[in-house]
């Protein structure tokens, strides 16, 4: 079965040939579009042929290069403009083997509405069709998330540089603490159930030694969902604002609950002091985070 195209599309309040100009020089196009880190335009003969380019993608140690060729723009009636590109490798270790789209933008009332689909044949047979399954919601996320990095570039002036320095950040951060409440959830409370936690809930006044032990396992459990939550909840800058009050709070209770807890290395004083500093930065980080769920990726249905 034939694999669905990768369509994206997105509203940004700035005329067309703004757009046009931030998506069609390279120097500028390389910056906010995650797909590449270069794009080098190679010399024309004519004003009229085909714009031959360059690109080339670094994932760490592995370097990907390929071809393109922009095969003309066509300038519509509306004012609307369509770029449409073909592009290959002949790298084996992209699973990318050659493919053609296009990019149009549209102007609209309030700007311009900036919207691309493509696709391309992969390599290795069954085994590369196999890997697309994975590849292409990687690559259609990655398509979604730049064109939201050019639109807060275009709108609001934050350079893409800055915008993805927070994104990743932000991703790095909320990874850290999935792992640490689940650690902290999964291994003290209900693996070990270890005897600090255990005596800490057993001081309440209406939790005796069984309920204690029971009390330690929920609250593990309870941990342990609230840390997944910072790997499937969207809305991350909720989780850093009750994480504010809630590091706080875990402080003072584990105070009152035993106090000579306090006097231990790494006690929980110091603990949830660097995790609520941690999470203040988080806060701030995630303002206006570019997000690939801004973009439509599906084509408008026409009724009529």
């Amino acid at each position: 079965m034939k694999s669905k195209p990768i369509y994206i599309e997105i509203p940004i309040l700035a005329p067309v040939e703004k757009v046009w100009e931030m998506s069609q020089d390279p120097q500028l196009h390389e910056q906010w579009d995650l797909r590449f880190s270069s794009i080098t335009y190679l010399p024309k003969e004519s004003a009229d042929d085909p714009q031959s380019f360059l690109y080339e993608n670094k994932f760490g140690m592995i370097r990907v290069a390929g071809w393109g060729v922009s095969r003309g723009t066509h300038n519509q009636k509306d004012g609307s403009k369509t770029s449409s590109l073909h592009f290959g490798t002949d790298q084996k270790i992209s699973p990318i083997k050659e493919g053609k789209g296009y990019w149009k933008y549209i102007p609209t009332n309030d700007g311009t509405t900036f919207l691309t689909q493509y696709d391309y044949d992969v390599r290795c047979g069954i085994y590369g069709k196999l890997l697309d399954l994975l590849f292409r919601p990687i690559m259609g996320w990655a398509t979604a998330l730049s064109f939201d990095v050019l639109k807060q570039w275009i709108e609001t002036g934050e350079s893409a540089k800055s915008q993805y320095l927070r994104f990743f950040t932000s991703s790095l951060i909320a990874i850290l603490f999935c792992f640490i409440w689940v650690y902290q959830g999964l291994v003290p409370k209900i693996i070990a159930q270890h005897p600090d936690e255990t005596a800490m809930l057993s001081r309440l006044p209406f939790i005796d030694g069984q309920g204690a032990v029971t009390g330690v396992v929920i609250v593990g459990v309870l941990e342990i969902f609230f840390g997944l939550l910072w790997l499937v909840y969207r809305k991350k800058r909720h989780l850093y604002a009750l994480q504010i009050v809630l590091f706080p709070l875990l402080t003072f209770g584990s105070f009152i609950a035993m106090p000579s807890i306090f006097f231990h290395p790494f006690n929980p004083l110091t603990f949830n002091a660097g995790l609520w500093v941690l999470t203040i930065i988080g806060f701030v980080v995630t303002k206006d985070l570019p997000t690939a769920a801004r973009c439509r990726r599906n084509r408008k249905v026409d009724s009529t």
